[in-house]
Formats: C-alpha cells, structure tokens, sequence
C-alpha cells in the first residue's frame, strides 16, 4: 500500500481518533483537523509527537489550505445534547465545512469521504433503512440542524460530484459506540453505562420498547478505510452499522449484567422527533466493500464499560489507549 497523507477532520473525536490510530498503524501521514468542540486532546496525546502525525487547530466553516492525497470529512457534533447547543454553528458545520473541504478535493483531483449519518433518515417509515430510502425529517424541529445539515452536505458532494467531477465517498454511520466516547455525550449507550457505573438510576426515554442497532467502532473504521479504497465509480451513499436490533430496556439490562449495577431503571418523556426505530440495511456495504461487522454488542459492551470504568476512576491512560 503506497504511503498517503490524509487529512481527518474531526480527527480528535471519538470515531475521528481511532480512525487517525488506524491510518498510522497503515503507516500514512496523518494531518488531524479540530476546533475541539467536542473533540479532546487526550484522545490523540499518544498520537502527538509521531513523525507521521500532524494537529491543526482549526474550525473547517473558515478556508483551509493543504497538500493531501485523500480526505476523511468527520467534523461536526454527532450527540442531540452537543449539536443542539449550538445549532446554528452545527448547520455552518455541515454545509460551510462541506463546501470548504470539497474545495480542496476539487483542486487537488482527490478522494474525499463524507460521513453522513442515520439520521438523514429521520424518523423511518421504512424498516429496516435502505439508501433509496428518502427519509422522513422535520425541517424545523430541533434535531433539524443536524439531520438536515448532513442531508444537505450529502446533497453539496453529489453536485460536486456531478458537476465538478469530484471523487466522492458517501457513507451513512449508524449507531456506533466504545472507547473514547464522551460520559456527557447524552447518547444512550455512553449513558447507560456511566449511570450504571456509578450506580445512579438508569434514565429511559419512553417506554423503553424504542429500538437501535450499535455498530462497535474498529466495526465502523474498517468500513470506513474500505469505501475510501473503493474504485471512483463507486460513490455510495453506503450503510454502515450493525443490523442487530436492540431495545432500549435490552440494552439497559445488559448493562447492568455486566457492570454487576444495582441501578433503577426509570423512566421519562421521549425527546421531540426521537426515532422509534432505527435499523441499516447493510447489503450495499457486504456487496460493494465486503463488509459487515465481526463484534456482537455484549463482546463490544465489555470493551466499552472496561475503558469507562477506567475513565471515571482517573486511569486516563488505561483509558485512552484502547
């Protein structure tokens, strides 16, 4: 494999750190783009100091300039709690960030890698999701910064694509958890497995009978790396998750298996345009990448809980290097 500088913006989040860890254990050159939003340095510190590895402080809604041979486009908030506090800013993100960094694609005649999201789907009428499938959003609802943001960026690399004859790669991220997720992040799995930890009581959204599919993040790395290496012609949008089907009180009470918890599980209103279900269809990633994920949830949940566990006792580098 011939050796490439790409540049990972979003590089010091949680899916953006490991996906950084994985292109230098492939020995590329590394150029990690963050404003630290949401992103935290402590998931990068045993990358800093690496010949290979490069940091840039920088919010990509502002003009960047680089020489690249490929770019994985990550950058935005991905939690309801973090992009809802700054929606306007999470739009920007999307549409700015996506424009700023097609540009250099454009320019340079490179690949670039969009991650888009399962929430460009809504809140299904379809189930399990197809990519035909158009989705069902609200416009105007307060998860609409995101939801639409990421459609309109998808939307941004087809015309690019079209009209400019960028090489682009579309990749929808279901559900993904494990190591390096934020305690605070609100989703559900980083939740869970904090309250039951710290023996607190279990918060469920509705009646718990909601449903998701958790994809493990090396899952959703190697399905990244593998569309990045497809032909041009291939463009996606591609499903990337796990099709494994939880409810909310199955993963609750897994949790509370493992962690050995005495928590309560209680329960309170479900949040305005809160999907009901969400499940990928994945056929077009086993067709077109040969990919589908290897880690079952419980195998994943252990991993996950070992390194919060960590986390939250203070053990930062048993934390971090997973």
């Amino acid at each position: 494999m011939a050796r490439k500088t790409i540049l990972v913006t979003g590089g010091s989040g949680f899916i953006g750190s490991h996906l950084c860890e994985r292109l230098l254990k492939d020995d590329h050159d590394v150029i990690c783009v963050d404003n630290f939003f949401t992103g935290s340095k402590d998931n990068i510190r045993h990358m800093t100091g690496r010949p290979n590895f490069e940091l840039i402080r920088h919010d990509i809604t502002w003009p960047l300039y680089a020489e690249v041979d490929a770019i994985y486009n990550l950058a935005c908030p991905a939690s309801p709690i973090h992009y809802q506090r700054d929606p306007v800013q999470t739009t920007k993100t999307c549409i700015i960030g996506a424009v700023n960094m097609l540009g250099i694609a454009k320019r340079l005649k490179i690949p670039i890698l969009q991650a888009s999201t399962s929430e460009v789907y809504g809140d299904p009428l379809e189930h399990p999701q197809t990519e035909s499938y158009w989705g069902n959003v609200n416009p105007i609802g307060v998860r609409s910064c995101y939801d639409e943001g990421k459609r309109c960026a998808e939307t941004l690399f087809f015309d690019y694509h079209r009209q400019l004859n960028t090489e682009i790669k579309v990749v929808r991220i279901f559900n993904t958890y494990g190591p390096r997720m934020r305690p605070d992040d609100g989703r559900v799995v980083s939740n869970f497995i904090v309250q039951a930890l710290r023996g607190e009581d279990i918060t469920i959204y509705g009646d718990g009978s909601q449903t998701r599919s958790f994809c493990y993040v090396a899952d959703l790395i190697e399905g990244l790396i593998k569309m990045m290496d497809t032909p041009p012609e291939i463009t996606g949008p591609v499903n990337l998750g796990n099709p494994g089907e939880f409810t909310m009180l199955e993963l609750a009470r897994l949790i509370l298996e493992i962690t050995g918890s005495k928590s309560r599980l209680v329960y309170q209103e479900l949040p305005a345009d809160d999907p009901v279900k969400r499940r990928p269809d994945i056929t077009c990633a086993r067709k077109l990448l040969g990919w589908e994920p290897t880690v079952q949830l419980r195998e994943g949940l252990e991993k996950t809980i070992c390194y919060f566990d960590a986390y939250l006792r203070g053990k930062h580098d048993a934390a971090i290097i997973v």
